[in-house]
């Protein structure tokens, strides 16, 4: 591709996405202003309202990705997945196009993926917008020198996520997380010394607090998201160099000792739910292996 023709192509990109959500946030902020009424009949019945916007949006920029950019996204899902019910699902992190691919990937096979994000991220307006709107949580990411020197922080994090949880369970909802905490790259992963190839160490605890607020939950999603190409950038992505990509996923059901814990107050409940990610992590690295172009 010629970088002309490269460079309009990003910019064609960037401007329809953001066409895209300016126009379907604002019906959705429009739907969500008599969520002030303390209902709870109403909020179920305008959250499943928001969700099905959520899904019109998703639809509308997948459908301008593979007009601009011919996108070959394989995708692999099983056949007992739902849109009626409830999972927590995880994947591993490479790019910012992983959220369109993942988004794109579960759409109208299960509930729209509610992604637990940044707090840095709510000074952007249409962050902040759709984090009201369609139920997506921001997160404190506090280091451990932080938390260190105040223990509350922590606490305050939990009860956060917590809360975010319980809103989960008004309606079907896939709540989702990218469980490194971070995007993937070389230097990352020698820092980290991590045990596995092409992939950083899972972290389990916004997926552990989802769980403990989401009682109807019996079933994790892990995706797998693997592109033809080694360029990673969100430029890149807006370029369409990240057109070919594969997702597979695959479903585990919870085991009973994981429901209806607190990761907060249960020491072996963290360990427990930890050893449990590792163990796909595990099968996660051969899956990537495995996944040819």
């Amino acid at each position: 591709m010629g970088k002309l023709k490269r460079f309009f192509i990003g910019i064609l990109t960037f401007f329809a996405i953001l066409i895209i959500l300016s126009l379907w946030l604002v019906p959705l902020t429009i739907t969500n202003i008599p969520r002030i009424i303390p209902n709870k009949n109403l909020k179920i019945f305008l959250g499943s309202i928001s969700n099905k916007m959520g899904s019109a949006t998703v639809a509308s920029i997948t459908s301008a990705l593979r007009i601009l950019h011919k996108l070959q996204w394989d995708f692999q899902i099983p056949k007992d997945v739902s849109t009626e019910t409830w999972y927590i699902a995880m994947s591993n992190h490479q790019s910012w196009a992983d959220i369109f691919i993942l988004l794109a990937a579960g759409h109208k096979k299960i509930p729209l993926l509610k992604f637990f994000m940044k707090k840095e991220l709510q000074w952007i307006p249409i962050i902040y917008l759709v984090h009201k709107t369609v139920d997506m949580p921001f997160l404190n990411r506090h280091s451990r020198a932080q938390i260190q020197a105040n223990p509350e922080l922590k606490r305050v994090d939990y009860e956060n996520a917590k809360k975010a949880a319980k809103r989960f369970s008004r309606n079907p909802s896939s709540a989702f997380s990218f469980a490194e905490g971070t995007r993937f790259t070389s230097e990352k992963h020698s820092s980290q010394e991590s045990p596995y190839s092409n992939l950083l160490k899972p972290k389990v605890g916004a997926l552990a607090i989802a769980l403990s607020g989401m009682p109807q939950v019996n079933t994790l999603i892990d995706f797998t998201v693997v592109y033809a190409t080694q360029k990673r950038s969100t430029w890149d992505f807006l370029c369409g160099d990240l057109s070919k990509a594969k997702v597979v996923a695959k479903t585990y059901a919870l085991p009973e000792n994981l429901k209806n814990r607190s990761f907060e107050e249960e020491d072996d409940y963290r360990k427990s739910f930890q050893t449990f990610v590792d163990a796909i992590w595990l099968e996660k690295q051969q899956t990537i292996k495995d996944l040819k172009f």
